[in-house]
């Protein structure tokens, strides 16, 4: 593939995910014009939530798949190295608009918060966990994260090479901060509704999941010192005391 064209296809691909992200905050949060995750339903319960549940499963399939490292090694017969990891970037943006898109309403409500201090402290933290999630992409270098790093590298003719395994910042104290922040923002909601439910649920059991997948991989890839690592750092509570790794060389990257 040209080298131009790769840094370009790569470059849309991570504006796409910027506009997907930004997209997400207000879906999830109910803010402005756009279709939000609550609403009015307009068909009956059962088949708004069977919509959902096939849209939240598209998203897992396609999200999981791609990630895991036997796909990949068949992927880059079809795709070139450079652009995989955007072309997965791509693939997830895509697959989370058509869901923002298709999603249905299911009208009910579960608990709302009335009280201004109280909603006011609910959206403090669903702002946090998107924060959260920004600044983590940064420690595991947001680049490389999403494919920019690579079309980069391919671009000025410099050999790509992966990320070593350290344990930086909020990684001292969680395994997946990232994660952390995600769930804050699919529960942090004053107004939690029949679908929202169904939401938070559903990406909570795939978050408990996918972290077995990837902490298999990471061990897979990085052996005992991820071994270590898992032993003395929690999931997701973070621990009051920092991990101090016995290699320098270590760093927490996740894979999806």
């Amino acid at each position: 593939m040209n080298r131009i064209a790769a840094f370009l296809y790569g470059t849309l691909c991570y504006l796409l995910f910027l506009a997907t992200f930004l997209y997400g905050v207000a879906f999830l949060g109910n803010f402005g014009p756009i279709k939000t995750i609550d609403g009015t339903a307009v068909m009956p319960f059962g088949q708004a939530g069977l919509i959902n549940a096939l849209l939240l499963g598209l998203f897992a399939v396609q999200h999981s798949v791609m990630a895991r490292p036997a796909f990949k090694r068949w992927w880059t017969r079809l795709v070139p190295k450079p652009v995989e990891r955007s072309t997965y970037v791509l693939f997830s943006s895509l697959a989370l608009l058509v869901l923002f898109h298709f999603w249905q309403p299911m009208g009910g409500t579960v608990w709302e918060m009335q009280d201004p201090l109280g909603r006011g402290a609910i959206y403090s933290l669903y702002a946090g966990g998107w924060l959260l999630i920004l600044v983590t992409t940064f420690l595991i270098n947001h680049f490389d994260l999403f494919g920019m790093r690579q079309v980069w590298l391919y671009l000025t003719g410099q050999p790509y090479t992966p990320l070593t395994f350290t344990t930086p910042g909020l990684y001292r104290y969680v395994r997946h901060p990232l994660y952390v922040g995600w769930l804050l923002t699919f529960w942090a909601t004053p107004t939690m509704t029949a679908a929202h439910l169904v939401f938070a649920i559903a990406t909570t059991a795939y978050i408990l999941i996918a972290i077995r997948w990837e902490e298999r991989d990471l061990i897979d890839a990085h052996g005992p010192a991820y071994e270590t690592y898992r032993a003395k750092v929690p999931m997701l509570v973070p621990n009051c005391q920092p991990y101090v790794a016995g290699d320098p060389s270590a760093r927490q990257l996740e894979m999806a």
